[in-house]
């Protein structure tokens, strides 16, 4: 039997469809503010500048404002600190993206957390990933509360399974078996370090895979009826699984591309949508 396929790129067009109503009805009860995602982009690596400009057409396709804000390769950590603390005093900034990576000379950590909490909507805070992790409010970081959201509109279960987490950057990895722990699955987390990394896949229930790496992980590795989310791209339009033979094998997967790619920028609107009705009162 095929496998169902977690399609993406149709539940972010869904979502966009139901935001762009959202947003209308906030610029409604504001006068016709719309709400405001800044974007910051630090020096001129191309790839970083062409997501930005992703995540800014994601905001206009749903009448969304963004803020652009450019900044040269030599900026100081002081320098992009000034700026973050000037758009978090700012009451029409509803939420702020930096993107990583920044230039090396700058403190990306320290950076990162002086986005205040309200306005972090890519969930790159130590203070929201430690929210998160203990089951309170705040927004998850955008890759894994997409899989997630993803997940759940699929009617994946997740409960009581045992999901398997390959990768553990504090973005993607670890945030991923946080959620995962959260909806009460058993996690196991693997990395470059992990000693008999097939025997560990093939026991996953859920596989997310997270490495980093074209099709490092294995078909052969994951056991029938498995459900994979393969959260790599690169390329040739590979993923960090190979995909090709599981397409009858698993119960549930993510196509690459289409799958966790469009979630991820979906979810970073939604979550900036949120934000602004939290600071416009509305509930």
């Amino acid at each position: 039997m095929s496998a169902l396929v977690l399609d993406g790129k149709t539940l972010a067009a869904q979502t966009e469809a139901e935001l762009t109503q959202r947003v209308a009805a906030l610029k409604e009860k504001n006068g016709g503010q719309a709400p405001i995602l800044a974007t910051i982009l630090v020096g001129g690596d191309p790839a970083s500048a062409t997501y930005v400009k992703m995540k800014q057409n994601a905001c206009q396709r749903i009448g969304m404002d963004s803020t652009k804000v450019e900044m040269s390769e030599d900026t100081t950590t002081e320098e992009l600190l000034e700026k973050i603390h000037e758009l978090n005093a700012n009451p029409n900034c509803h939420g702020i993206l930096l993107q990583h990576p920044v230039p090396s000379q700058i403190d990306e950590r320290a950076c990162f957390d002086a986005i205040a909490l309200e306005k972090d909507v890519d969930g790159v805070t130590c203070l929201g990933f430690g929210r998160m992790a203990m089951d309170e409010e705040a927004y998850g970081s955008a890759t894994p509360q997409g899989i997630m959201r993803m997940l759940e509109a699929y009617n994946i279960e997740m409960s009581g399974k045992h999901a398997v987490v390959v990768g553990r950057s504090p973005i993607l990895g670890k945030p991923m078996a946080l959620m995962l722990l959260n909806a009460n699955a058993t996690v196991t987390i693997c990395h470059s370090k992990t000693q008999n990394l097939p025997s560990l896949i093939k026991q996953a229930d859920i596989l997310v895979g997270a490495v980093g790496r074209p099709e490092f992980i294995k078909a052969e590795w994951i056991k029938d009826g498995a459900v994979v989310v393969d959260a790599g791209y690169h390329p040739g339009g590979v993923g960090d699984i190979e995909l090709e033979p599981l397409l009858e094998r698993a119960s549930a997967y993510t196509p690459v591309p289409g799958g966790v790619g469009p979630m991820t920028i979906n979810t970073l609107i939604l979550q900036s949508v949120a934000a602004a009705e939290k600071s416009f009162g509305v509930k």
